[in-house]
């Protein structure tokens, strides 16, 4: 990999030096912390995947250290960045209802969190994103089924200003699906984000019309790392700073902790 791209291969972040402006840090969430901290102290921006930390408080502690040295941090919640995602956006505002669908094969690699870190942290963070509302309520189920954590998760978040959220995540599905549908007023939007196909259906006097919304797709994960290197030598604030990725976060944490606590009541 190193001689295709030209780049040195260490096997130890604390062996990268050199005039170094930004990284990007693929690593186990549990390694996040310690890992984005190091770069940060050293004056570098950091994009992060998501979830952003494994506890608020390192999520807290990374986004002060960004603060204070005025550096860019930036977390990994890709479908922001998914153009099907992005040419609805303006469309979907002040939803009433949204369902989510997020299925996938066993992973066999961020083993060390449940589905709802792994998996439906995005839906959470596109969710927070369009409702711009405080959640005032969260019911949550879920199982294990391969691993110690919840593979499969339903939840059913209710909103301050009455929109209410049906969310499902599997990591252990036989096919993959990652598809929203979003209700407002005049218009229910359809979003495949593997496809990244979307359909509007609007109503008027004559009844309900269906149209296919024109995406001109792009590679998402390419739209991402663009984004973030464009606010580095711009001096722009991401689209997903650290305070979005702390967001997600804590409602991905509240979730889980709701399914454990349901799990404990029927055992």
């Amino acid at each position: 990999m190193g001689r295709q791209y030209h780049v040195p291969i260490v096997a130890d972040y604390h062996d990268i030096n050199g005039p170094i402006d930004a990284v990007s840090i693929c690593t186990p969430t549990i390694t996040h912390a310690e890992i984005a901290s190091h770069f940060l102290n050293n004056g570098i921006h950091t994009f992060v995947e998501k979830p952003i930390t494994f506890s608020l408080e390192e999520a807290d502690t990374l986004i002060k250290i960004a603060a204070q040295k005025n550096l860019k941090l930036q977390v990994g919640h890709v479908e922001r960045f998914n153009s099907a995602f992005t040419t609805i956006e303006p469309i979907a505002q002040n939803p009433l209802f949204i369902e989510c669908h997020r299925l996938n094969l066993f992973p066999n690699r961020s083993l060390d969190i449940g589905v709802v870190m792994d998996l439906m942290i995005h839906d959470i963070d596109i969710i927070l994103g369009l409702v711009k509302s405080p959640i005032k309520d969260i019911q949550a189920v879920g199982i294990n089924v391969l691993t110690d954590k919840e593979d499969i998760a339903n939840i059913r978040l209710t909103f301050a200003n009455g929109c209410v959220c049906n969310v499902t995540a599997s990591r252990i599905s036989p096919e993959v699906t990652r598809k929203i549908r979003i209700f407002t007023k005049n218009a229910y939007i359809s979003l495949d984000y593997v496809k990244q196909e979307a359909n509007i259906y609007s109503k008027d006097e004559r009844g309900i019309h269906k149209k296919n919304i024109p995406i001109e797709k792009e590679e998402p994960l390419k739209k991402e790392l663009e984004h973030f290197l464009d606010c580095v030598r711009e001096d722009q604030r991401p689209k997903v700073s650290g305070v979005e990725g702390r967001e997600a976060l804590k409602v991905a944490l509240e979730i889980t902790q709701k399914i454990w606590e349901h799990r404990q009541s029927i055992l």
